[in-house]
């Protein structure tokens, strides 16, 4: 992904790591077009930084099919989209209120990313060079024993992004997986005032290092992530374990 001159559509970027990404991509040289549910933020944020804006909700097929009408309407350069949407809820499989937290966590973080990946990728292989940007987390690798379904959510966005590069290495699409550890957002709450998370700007500033030193690079690992990506791997995941959910 060249950061400098891609056109890219960015849903879930009205605040946190798409917002922040959002910002350096587009003083880096690239068009960027943000979306979200909430107009009002949208508004805003067009007007303080010009970016172009389209309301999207990835829970709604329609209202996916309606964003992607839109962008590639006004931006039919478009060549990336980062599936950045996403939601995080504390849960225990013992409550009988579990499957409806549950259920809401799937659609969002497993099914609204399928829905923009078959929104756009006709279009993406038009492109010269074009980028499918998945965000997946440090807990695919280790879990939080809090957030099951958040942690198998992003479980399944790894294996989907390795499957699906396997499944377009012949085409102009790249898919490039960002794994971010622990950040201060408002993901959920208290995490952006939690000492020992990842300042959100530090983060993004990093990930914007690494996008520009390697642009075909198939995982964003930011060093913090590392400890979590590669435990197993490293035969370290018992403790690993042990000091996520400690």
């Amino acid at each position: 992904m060249d950061i400098t001159t891609s056109t890219v559509f960015i849903p879930g970027a009205t605040s946190g790591i798409g917002l922040a990404l959002a910002l350096r991509l587009k003083a880096a040289g690239s068009t960027v077009v943000i979306g979200g549910r909430r107009t009002e933020l949208l508004v805003g944020l067009a007007a303080e930084h010009g970016f172009d804006t389209v309301a999207i909700d990835i829970t709604d097929p329609a209202s996916v099919t309606a964003a992607r009408d839109t962008v590639l309407e006004r931006h039919p350069e478009l060549d990336a989209i980062i599936a950045m949407a996403g939601i995080m809820t504390a849960e225990d499989v013992r409550d009988p209120g579990f499957l409806d937290d549950a259920l809401r966590v799937v659609e969002t973080n497993i099914v609204g990313p399928l829905r923009l990946v078959s929104a756009f990728i006709g279009h993406l292989q038009t492109r010269p060079h074009a980028t499918v940007m998945t965000v997946s987390s440090g807990l695919a690798h280790v879990p939080l024993a809090t957030t099951p379904t958040y942690n198998g959510s992003k479980a399944f966005i790894h294996r989907f992004s390795e499957t699906i590069r396997l499944q377009l290495a012949s085409t102009s699409v790249e898919v490039v997986e960002l794994v971010p550890p622990a950040v201060q957002t408002d993901l959920m709450p208290g995490q952006a005032e939690e000492p020992h998370f990842l300042p959100l700007d530090d983060f993004a500033d990093e990930v914007m290092a690494l996008l520009r030193a390697n642009p075909q690079a198939p995982e964003i690992l930011v060093e913090r992530v590392g400890f979590l990506r590669f435990a197993e791997i490293e035969g370290r995941y018992d403790a690993a374990v042990a000091a996520v959910n400690g």
